[in-house]
This record gives structure tokens, sequence and C-alpha cells, in this order.
């Protein structure tokens, strides 16, 4: 019975894995053409439907399953950007990438689009300007998607691990008080920093650092961006920046938010330093130098985000005494970063962005 078994176990496990889906939705016939060509020179992806308008999308997706969605902001009718939302529910948990003119670098719809759930975004080069560079950025974009575990498979949709097994791996939380709060994130972080901080009350007492992974000339709109849904001030910290309670200071993007104790307080410190993540900024300097500067006093959190930056100085966080939190899987766009927390057994909770943030409030005694 063993020999007749072994050759359909072999035919099994050599079956092709099933390409990525995506969906284009673009008002040029003519990108729409190109990007498929491009997009399916690599066989692991499939467009498997287009659309002219974000309102056609929206329809079309009623009735097929896709991975990715690549949109355009400059359509005619309401627009990719003001119809996100309802593409991002009609999806069904799909990935937008946003494809469009608008998403230059440190543009305002830009880090609206992220804000609101795109996972990532892409300037789409003027006419006759497509291949080359942009094919490969494009290419590195989806299947940094395709391979970070944030594409859905069509037999396990994403659900919540039953909670006594998330029980059973994490820390306990010796809930000493706080003296500074410390988010780290990657894709997708924006919507879920937005989320958190909804669910933040206005006054915590201490200061908040973040480090979002987005390039330099991101930070000034993400600041501003920040600012609006958050409710108190947020600047882009310079070196020898004093961190105030009840402001947020993100690292720049091309540095690193340090942490340093001085007698009039906690102050900002920027570094450079190649770090083994190769993030820039990276989650880990903040973390490490928040474990030497505040000891026990520290509470650190991971939103979602692809890799691992974050858990070294996490473990230094832990180490010392601190508390670590991570976003659970259902929430995450993409369960990188924090899957790592939890898989080394580094965090003391996990939960979506809201429910982390209530449970800052009680550390700090604003709930």
């Amino acid at each position: 019975m063993a020999g007749s078994l072994a050759p359909q176990i072999k035919r099994a496990s050599s079956a092709p894995p099933r390409p990525v889906r995506l969906m284009i939705v673009d008002d040029s016939t003519v990108a729409r053409a190109v990007l498929t060509r491009m997009i399916e020179t690599d066989p692991q992806f499939k467009v498997v439907a287009d659309a002219a308008s974000a309102e056609a999308a929206i329809e079309a997706l009623r009735d097929i399953d896709c991975d990715i969605v690549l949109l355009d902001l400059e359509m005619p009718g309401a627009g990719g950007l003001e119809k996100l939302p309802e593409i991002l529910d009609a999806s069904r948990g799909a990935q937008v990438l946003v494809c469009s003119s608008l998403a230059e670098e440190g543009a305002e719809a830009t880090v609206r689009a992220l804000a609101m759930g795109a996972s990532d975004t892409l300037p789409k080069p003027g006419t006759g300007r497509f291949g080359g560079t942009f094919s490969d950025v494009l290419l590195g974009k989806l299947r940094a998607l395709a391979t970070s575990g944030a594409v859905p498979k069509p037999s396990a949709p994403k659900r919540a691990s039953p909670r006594p097994l998330i029980e059973a791996g994490l820390r306990t939380d010796r809930e000493t008080a706080i003296e500074v709060l410390l988010i780290g994130a990657s894709t997708g972080g924006i919507h879920a920093l937005a989320s958190f901080f909804e669910a933040l009350p206005p006054r915590i007492g201490v200061p908040i650092c973040v480090t979002q992974h987005l390039p330099g000339a991101f930070m000034p709109v993400f600041a501003r961006q920040l600012a609006r849904f958050a409710g108190r001030p947020c600047h882009v910290a310079e070196q020898g920046h004093p961190l105030l309670a009840d402001r947020i200071y993100i690292a720049p993007g091309d540095g690193h938010l340090e942490l340093r104790a001085t007698a009039q307080g906690l102050m900002a410190r920027i570094s450079r330093d190649q770090q083994a993540s190769g993030c820039m900024p990276a989650v880990d300097p903040m973390f490490a130098s928040a474990a030497e500067a505040c000891g026990e006093r520290a509470c650190a959190i991971v939103l979602t985000g692809m890799g691992r930056d974050g858990s070294a100085g996490a473990q230094r966080l832990v180490a010392c005494g601190s508390a670590v939190m991570a976003q659970d899987e259902p929430s995450s766009a993409v369960w990188g970063m924090p899957r790592s927390i939890f898989e080394q057994g580094l965090a003391c909770r996990l939960g979506p962005p809201a429910e982390l943030a209530r449970h800052v409030a009680t550390r700090v005694g604003g709930a």
C-alpha cells in the first residue's frame, strides 16, 4: 500500500503553485495593456481583470477574486483615492498597490492612500516611458507583496488564532509605569497608525516615538498627516530634540531615531549606522537605545510590516523589563515584523492597533 501511495504523494507535492491574481484599474487602455504584458513576464503573476474606473472595479470585484489591485488615482468619476476604501472592502482582503502619477515621493495623495489602507505606492512614468527601471521596480514590489505573506491564500483565509493558543505564547506584562511609547511599522503601517491613534486618549503624559519605513521625501507630509489623525503635534526628529510629553517624534527618512537620557530628560539622537535589517530608518536602534535610556520604563509596539526589523531591539527591551506588544495577524497588511516578535516570545500582548492603544491607555492612566 505504501508503494501505491508514494507516486500519488509525489504528484501532489509537485503541482505548480497558483498564480498571484491581479486586477489593473486605469483609465488608459494603453497603460492597462502595457502593464499586463509587463507583469505577465513573470509566470507567478496573472492579470485576471482590468477596469477603466474605480466604480467599474468595485462592480467587477463582486464577482472575481484577486490578490493584488494595481490602482491609478487619476481617473474619470470619483477617482481611485476617493474610492480606495470601497475597493479594499469589495476585494475582500486584496492588497492595493497604487500606481499613479500622483504617487510621487512626498505627495499628499501618496500618504493619504497609505493611511487609507494601500499597501504600497509607485509613481507611474509618463507616456512612452514604461519599461526599463520602472518594470524592474514594479515587479519587485509585486514580488515583495506576493512572498511576504500579504497575499491571501484561497484555501486558508486569515482568521484569528484560538485565544488560548495566543495567550500561551505571550509574556507576562509587569505593567510598570512608562516614560516613553515607541512604535515601529512598515508596509501598511500608516493605516495601522491611524487606527491606533484614533483609540488613544489625547493625553497620555509621555512622548511618542515612531519609526515608519518611508523615504525621506515622505516625512514632512507624513508628519502633517500623522498630526492630523493623531490629534497632537508631530515632528520629524532632529539631533538633540527634547522629547516632550504628548508629542510625536518620527524618524527622518535618512537616519535612525534613537533616544538619549540626559539631566534635562529624554532627547533625540539621529544615527546613520548600517543595520542588519538594511532598513533606513530602522526600528531596532530606536528600541535598543530606549532600553539603555529607560530600562524597564518603555513600552514598545510593533505594527504591520515585512521582515524582522525591530526584533533585535525588542530583545534588548525585554531583557531590561520593558513591555513589547505586537499587532495580530488578522489586522495586519503583512504579518512579518509583528510575527517575528510573537514567535520569539517577546510579546506580552497581541491584538489589532485599537486594542493595543486602549491597553497603553491603562498603563499611563489615560483610560
